[in-house]
């Protein structure tokens, strides 16, 4: 009835590592109604998207400083204190990563990730780098999911039929362009329901299977 799945394609932001400006401007803006404010009308979504696009932060914090002066220090924060926005890995991802690498199940990645910011998400979490055989950034293609382009660059350049990809994203807009562009997806919210999905389409065991080490 479908292709069976052969790859696996990830996600990372809140698949792998946790991405949340609050973890930051919850220290910066202790009061709840104006950090809420700040980020909706200051450094928006919208405003941060831009970055996985590709434009240069530098430009994105001197442009919003100078729409918002009396906020500068707070904008700059959001970039020079981008770490502190990722507090570190999601708990079990990093685990079915590594099962399905070791298991021979063959790793990509796409990503809305502004290359700057992917570069230093690279240095920290050293498996950024050795988990994938192809990692698509939006801010290297001017392109961001759900665009269905970025799928196809990733078919294109790997030749990968997405037939026999599972895409895992946490958003469901992500997860619906994938399917229409004719991949497996899952809609991650937990490491649990994620490994049972992988469980079910046999790309991992079982987690008390016999496995050896």
């Amino acid at each position: 009835m479908s292709d069976p799945i052969t790859t696996v394609v990830f996600d990372i932001g809140n698949v792998l590592i946790e991405w949340n400006p609050e973890h930051l401007y919850r220290r910066l803006i202790p009061d709840e109604v104006e950090r809420k404010t700040f980020l909706e009308t200051v450094c928006t979504p919208d405003w941060n998207l831009q970055q996985d696009l590709g434009r240069p932060w530098t430009e994105a914090v001197e442009m919003l400083s100078d729409m918002h002066p009396d906020k500068a220090d707070l904008i700059a924060a959001y970039s020079e204190r981008w770490h502190d926005m990722v507090p570190g890995e999601i708990a079990g991802t990093l685990e079915i990563l590594g099962e399905l690498k070791e298991s021979g199940v063959p790793l990509y990645a796409i990503t809305n990730f502004s290359t700057e910011k992917f570069a230093e998400a690279q240095a920290r979490f050293p498996f950024l780098k050795t988990s994938f055989l192809g990692i698509v950034v939006s801010g290297e293609e001017k392109l961001i999911k759900p665009d269905h382009r970025i799928y196809e660059v990733l078919f294109e350049r790997h030749c990968l039929d997405a037939g026999s990809c599972l895409f895992i994203d946490d958003s469901p807009k992500n997860v619906e362009a994938a399917r229409e562009v004719g991949m497996r997806a899952h809609h991650f919210n937990h490491a649990d329901e994620l490994r049972k999905d992988l469980v079910d389409l046999g790309l991992l065991v079982p987690a008390h299977g016999d496995r050896s080490q």
